[in-house]
């Protein structure tokens, strides 16, 4: 028995649970999964957005001039902000719902996950909904398959056009092809796959940052080395699992490369820093959740000892930092900012997802991960089936965005149930 019955038992020891109430709360997730299945087919697959506020063309303006001229600035972009932390909804006046593919890479694979239980069938045909819907949205003027955001971002350095590929969204795909094609052994989706793995090896440019380590970059050139370690870890996982499926060395350098620079970034704590550019030092819940995902993965396909080093060093570290007294995800363990919420729905998914692939073998993660079960479905839980995205420091933002987080936090509890059913799936 593993999953959540694993969790459980740890948590047993600690006065936390029992075996019975795991059952209980193994029927809770597949009832929360259930709600929100029907909230999805009723709201449909577009929706509002973490970034809507700055999407617009008054959003985009008003973000460019804050990084040009910070007072100003301010000033200009101060409307988002009250908006955001005292009226959530006020966010579909400055642009409009639009679909995501990191969000419909989520709902395959948790679709996927799903199809391994009941209703095997309906679930299956919704993953592969998302995977057709998924190759007809690709970034159109590239040869290989990618995928960007369907919005011009304003950055720091720079406004990156809509549908620009990003390294930090294409392996999500990745994964989700992968996934249903372990179900159907649709060529298919192998194809896409082997398409999507050129795309990462051969249009992201690398930075070396020593012997045998690189850096890779955030978007296709031109762009700046930006030292930003969760993108080099979702490279470099996307190419350690492509190089065992297609059998193909150069992946597997350039992965290694990727997480050779990963490792040697990693501070004296345990921590990461979003990113060695002197500027974004700071450390937060889901981009630390990104890191230890990809070592993680990395170490399953590897066995490589430096990965579970890295791992039990990273671990100790965020449960010790990245979670408050009741056990609840912080934020951050080191600010880059005012912030205008307590708590957020992404770091409550990525924390599950972490912990069903690292489950048992962190005895403070595994109770801290049955915490955050539940909570997310005692208060994060709407009645309409769907998840407030945050806890502000007045009220919620109850806005539904797929992408941040409905999606992930559909797929990490599909993933949970996938790995702690204790009946024989359909």
């Amino acid at each position: 028995m593993t999953g959540v019955a694993t969790i459980t038992q740890v948590a047993a020891s600690n006065a936390v649970g029992s075996m019975s109430s795991s059952n209980a709360l193994v029927d809770d997730v597949r009832r929360t999964l259930d709600g929100f299945v029907q909230w999805l087919d009723a709201y449909g697959e577009t929706s509002f957005d973490h970034q809507t506020y700055f999407a617009g063309p008054v959003g985009r303006s008003a973000k460019a001039l804050y990084y040009r001229r910070p007072a100003l600035g301010t000033l200009a972009v101060a409307p988002m902000i009250f908006s955001e932390a005292f009226l959530p909804s006020g966010r579909r006046v400055f642009w409009k719902r639009q679909r995501l593919a990191i969000a419909d890479a989520h709902y395959a694979m948790g679709f996927a996950f799903l199809a391994t239980q009941s209703s095997g069938q309906v679930h299956y045909r919704r993953a592969v909904h998302f995977l057709e819907t998924l190759i007809a949205t690709r970034a159109p003027s590239y040869q290989r398959f990618a995928w960007g955001y369907p919005f011009d971002w304003v950055t720091r350095t720079g406004t990156i056009p809509s549908d620009t590929p990003m390294i930090t969204t294409v392996p999500y795909v990745y994964e989700a092809f992968e996934q249903v094609f372990r179900l159907d052994s649709n060529h298919r989706w192998l194809d896409v796959m082997r398409s999507i793995a050129d795309h990462a090896l051969l249009d992201y440019l690398e930075y070396s940052t020593g012997p045998g380590a690189a850096s890779c970059s955030y978007t296709p050139p031109p762009v700046e080395n930006e030292g930003v370690i969760n993108a080099s870890a979702y490279r470099g996982i996307l190419l350690m699992k492509a190089a065992q499926q297609f059998d193909d060395e150069r992946y597997a350098e350039a992965a290694q490369r990727n997480f050779n620079f990963v490792l040697q970034s990693q501070n004296a704590n345990g921590s990461w820093y979003y990113a060695l550019d002197q500027a974004r030092d700071f450390v937060d819940h889901f981009h630390t959740c990104f890191v230890l995902k990809a070592l993680a993965k990395a170490e399953a396909l590897t066995g490589d000892s430096r990965f579970a080093d890295a791992i039990a060093r990273g671990v100790e570290y965020y449960a010790r930092s990245l979670f408050d007294s009741a056990r609840l995800p912080e934020p951050f363990s080191r600010r880059p900012r005012l912030t205008v919420y307590k708590r957020e729905l992404y770091d409550y998914a990525e924390c599950i997802n972490l912990g069903v692939l690292l489950k048992g073998r962190f005895p403070e993660l595994d109770i801290n991960v049955m915490a955050v079960v539940k909570d997310a479905i005692a208060r994060w839980r709407k009645s309409d089936g769907s998840f407030r995205a945050r806890e502000l420091y007045f009220g919620w933002d109850n806005v539904p965005m797929h992408r941040w987080a409905q999606s992930q936090m559909f797929r990490s509890l599909s993933f949970l149930l996938s790995k702690s059913s204790f009946e024989s799936p359909s």
